[in-house]
């Protein structure tokens, strides 16, 4: 069993203190990553801070050209990365490709967007008076990444906050690091220079109170639920640190009669079923317009039905386990209280027998009370939700009717509609007739506890300059 080194300031770091890291389809201990502990994260902090100061003035385009690079290096280790991304988080082999490619493509672009961090010149209201805005990079950056879409999700992080002149200490998820420690052999192979990207591992709670209050670090850019948002946010306080927050999701479909069915349901299945449902814009609701409600039905359950269940490094696997026993427990969970409150199984509704991993059978419930659990809370697994719905305004009430505001999804023919739907639904990223929105060149963000701020697009390189306002008294 492989034990991976950290990369602090340039070097790759072996530690005495170790964590291991489990296969979920099998329940196994597959390696280790090192892990250090408060004292040694301010040290990293601190190296980052110094190399800050050659990092911010480099060109745009040199600091391009090193996430080329990375990039570069991340797409000629493919295969291997997919298999490891596979191995600790579960998912099918060829969605850690589809991660893989997502990855490099957000380093491409960024690489690029460096070139554009543009300030602008204002007009002035007085004579003698000349005004500038200048964007300017933060300085250190803590990234705090999920296990759900470890890689990418890192990414999403690192690669504008580098393309900004930012340099970024990265904390991976606890179950997923091996991904992140070989994206730091990547990093190491481009040659960035030492201390501008660091990857560091240890408990959560240590790292991410230093992060908060460590004065060098200026900005905690973070994905995961709302709950520890909220702690973040809190902890931030203190010393009114700048924070971006990716948190959780509870992602409504509206399906309406004048849908092309078919494409209807490919999309739903594609929302629902991608990564296990393990996603914070995941389809998690589902309302169908009552008209075609029993035929949307049944082509769903065909599908769902038709999914192959088992290790993600099979061949042909559509479905591959939870990331571990308390999901499978709080799926079964949602299952068991839909099903109390009225609802039907149409597909699925057990864990799948003859495995010792943590695998879920993909669920279809209808008739979906919305006092069940699973169409209030997040079920990050694979369980599809549908009831009916009847009139337009119906369902957007029952769309929005949530805390949440990551994403929404619609399908219909009806242009008048979608325009309605894109102006009414309260989400940041709003999929119709698409049920794989996100890009790398558009903004990717939520509204209500779903967080503050967007990454990607130009929004996401945004997000790590200070705005700086210079105002010139000039004798012309």
């Amino acid at each position: 069993m492989k034990t991976y080194p950290l990369y602090l300031n340039g070097e790759f770091v072996t530690t005495e203190q170790t964590k291991a890291v489990i296969n979920p389809a099998t329940g196994e201990r597959f390696a280790r990553i090192c892990t250090i502990d408060r004292a040694r994260v301010a040290q990293a902090i601190a190296d980052a801070h110094t190399a800050f100061a050659g990092w911010r003035k480099l060109t745009g385009k040199t600091r391009g050209e090193y996430l080329h690079a990375i990039a570069n290096q991340v797409e000629a280790r493919k295969d291997e990365i997919a298999r490891v991304i596979t191995m600790e988080n579960g998912k099918p082999l060829a969605q850690s490709l589809g991660e893989v490619a997502g990855t490099a493509d957000h380093l491409h672009w960024f690489a690029e967007e460096a070139r554009r961090a543009y300030g602008r010149i204002v007009p002035n209201q007085v004579d003698g008076k000349r005004h500038l805005i200048v964007k300017l990079p933060m300085g250190v950056v803590g990234a705090i990444s999920p296990w759900n879409f470890p890689l990418i999700l890192a990414v999403r992080k690192m690669a504008p906050a580098l393309a900004a002149g930012c340099t970024v200490v990265l904390k991976p998820a606890s179950q997923t690091p091996i991904c992140a420690a070989l994206l730091a052999e990547c990093v190491d192979a481009a040659k960035l220079p030492k201390g501008v990207f660091q990857l560091v591992a240890g408990a959560a709670s240590e790292i991410g109170a230093e992060f908060l209050q460590n004065p060098l670090c200026r900005k905690i850019t973070f994905t995961g639920s709302t709950e520890v948002g909220k702690t973040l946010i809190a902890g931030a306080a203190e010393t009114v640190k700048p924070l971006s927050l990716e948190l959780g999701g509870h992602a409504p479909v509206l399906v309406f009669d004048d849908a092309d069915l078919h494409k209807a349901v490919e999309g739903v299945m594609m929302a629902k079923f991608r990564n296990i449902g393990q996603s914070c814009i995941a389809a998690n609701r589902i309302y169908v317009q009552r008209g075609i409600y029993e035929k949307f039905l049944a082509a769903f359950v065909e599908k769902t039905q038709a999914q192959n269940v088992g290790d993600g490094l099979d061949p042909g696997m559509d479905i591959g386990p939870l990331i571990d026993e308390a999901a499978v427990t709080k799926a079964l969970e949602h299952i068991e209280n839909a099903v109390s409150q009225g609802a039907r199984v149409l597909c699925g509704g057990k864990r799948k027998a003859d495995s010792k991993g943590t695998f879920i059978e993909p669920t279809v419930l209808a008739d979906v009370p919305k006092t069940a659990l699973c169409m209030n809370e997040e079920t990050f697994a694979p369980i599809a939700p549908v009831t009916a719905f009847d009139t337009e305004e119906e369902g957007i009430a029952l769309a929005n009717d949530t805390i949440y505001g990551l994403s929404a999804y619609a399908f219909t023919n009806n242009l008048d509609r979608a325009f309605r739907l894109m102006e009414a639904l309260e989400a940041g990223t709003i999929g119709i007739n698409d049920g794989v929105p996100s890009t790398s060149q558009c903004p990717f963000g939520g509204a209500k506890q779903s967080g503050w701020g967007r990454e990607l697009g130009i929004e996401g390189m945004d997000a790590f300059l200070e705005t700086k306002h210079v105002s010139l008294g000039l004798q012309i």
